[in-house]
C-alpha cells in the first residue's frame, strides 16, 4: 500500500482545487452552453462543494495523526451521499421513467407559477433527471460525477487507514 505523505495540506488542498474546477465546469455548462441543472444536479453540486470546503479546511489546518481520519471520515460520507444521489441519477438515465420524477422544466415553471414560486423551484433546477444533456467519452454527467465522487471516496478510505510514514 502506498503511505500517505507526512505533510497532507498539499492533498487537501489539491482536493479543494479539483472540486472548484468541478462546480466552475458545472456553471460554465449551465450559463455558457445553456444545459440546465436538474434537481438531482443541484444536489450532487452541493455534495462537491462540502466535499471541497471540509477538504479546504483540513489544508488550512494541517491535521496530524486522529485529526487526519476525523477529515478523512467527513469526507468519505459527503463522498458517499453525493455519489448515492449520481448513482440514482445514473440508474434513472439508464431506465428512464414514463413520468419525469424530478419536476417540471424552467419554461413550465416560468408559465404556470408566480414569479415568487418559481424562483425557489429555479434555484433548486430545472428539467428531467432522466435527460443526458451532455456526454464525454460515452459518459454523462451523472456518471462523471459518480466516477469523481468514488474517486473521492477512495481517497477518503486512504486517509482513513492508509500507512503513515513516521
Amino acid at each position: 500500500m502506498i503511505a500517505l505523505p507526512r505533510n497532507r495540506r498539499p492533498l487537501f488542498l489539491a482536493v479543494f482545487a479539483y472540486c472548484a474546477a468541478l462546480l466552475a465546469f458545472g456553471l460554465y455548462l449551465q450559463h455558457y452552453q445553456g444545459i440546465e441543472p436538474c434537481p438531482m444536479c443541484i444536489m450532487q453540486r452541493y455534495a462537491f462543494a462540502l466535499v471541497g470546503v471540509i477538504a479546504l479546511v483540513a489544508g488550512l489546518h494541517g491535521p496530524r495523526g486522529a485529526g487526519v481520519r476525523v477529515y478523512g471520515g467527513l469526507l468519505l460520507l459527503t463522498a458517499l451521499a453525493g455519489g448515492s444521489v449520481a448513482a440514482r441519477q445514473t440508474w434513472m438515465q439508464l431506465y428512464p421513467p414514463e413520468i419525469p420524477e424530478c419536476g417540471p422544466g424552467l419554461e413550465y415553471m416560468l408559465e404556470s407559477f408566480p414569479l415568487t414560486s418559481a424562483l425557489p423551484m429555479i434555484f433548486r433546477g430545472a428539467g428531467d433527471c432522466s435527460a443526458i444533456d451532455w456526454t464525454f467519452l460515452g459518459l454523462s454527467l451523472a456518471n462523471w460525477s459518480l466516477l469523481n465522487f468514488g474517486a473521492a471516496a477512495l481517497l477518503a478510505l486512504w486517509l482513513l487507514f492508509g500507512r503513515r510514514v513516521r
